[in-house]
Formats: structure tokens, sequence, C-alpha cells
């Protein structure tokens, strides 16, 4: 049987933890950045954590 193999695509979007989360950077930061407070700007900055349902798929493709 062949192995498997990684979506790259998948795996350039998303990191995984230490505990197994998937960790994904936010949107909203490519653009239009000069009307967003420095506030959201903060917030937007961080990256997240994925929902458990989108973890599931992604997981997937990683292999």
């Amino acid at each position: 049987m062949p192995k498997m193999k990684t979506k790259t695509a998948a795996a350039k979007r998303v990191r995984v933890t230490g505990s197994g989360k998937l960790m994904h950077a936010g949107c909203g930061m490519r653009h239009n950045l000069e009307h967003k407070s420095a506030h959201k700007r903060r917030e937007l900055k961080r990256d997240s954590v994925l929902p458990t349902s989108q973890a599931k798929k992604m997981k997937g493709l990683l292999g």
C-alpha cells in the first residue's frame, strides 16, 4: 500500500500544537487596515485555534 501524502496546501495554512490542536492565522489582516482600530488589529494579529469540526477535516488532509 502506498504512503499517505500530505496535502501541502493544508500544511501551509495550519500548524499542529504540542497538545494536538490546530492553529491558523486569522483573516482580515491583508488590506483596509487604516480604518480598523489599533485594538482590532492587535486582536486579528493573533493566531487562533481551529474549531473542532474544521480540525477533524483538516487532520484528514494532513495525513
